[in-house]
């Protein structure tokens, strides 16, 4: 396995990224600096939007899950989320939005 990036850079690389080619990213909540699980919501600006959460393969590399499906809600995603920050307060949330629905992340996205 390879070593984890501290969720703190890690967020901020992302949010760099998405805003360099051409996209809106912010943290809609901030978690813990050196271990906090890190969520995505892209938003696609029509109202949908897709959730990511980290997670790991049966190899054990590193792969982005969508828990509410290829696409949902806003209103599901914030539900959701909540019920997530009552799990674990320090997660974190970046919300990129983007109308061509981009991730911006490298890891595989199943």
């Amino acid at each position: 396995m390879t070593p984890r990036l501290k969720a703190g850079i890690f967020v901020r690389a992302l949010i760099r990224r998405a805003e360099v080619a051409g996209a809106q990213a912010y943290v809609a909540r901030k978690g813990s600096e050196e271990a906090g699980a890190v969520f995505i919501k892209v938003a696609k600006l029509d109202g949908s939007c897709t959730v990511l959460n980290q997670a790991r393969s049966g190899t054990g590399e590193l792969v982005w899950a969508r828990p509410l499906g290829e696409t949902c809600e806003e209103e599901k995603a914030a539900a959701w989320f909540e019920r997530q920050i009552k799990f674990d307060p320090d997660l974190w949330i970046v919300e990129i939005e983007d109308r061509e629905g981009r991730t911006f992340v490298d890891e595989p996205v199943i």
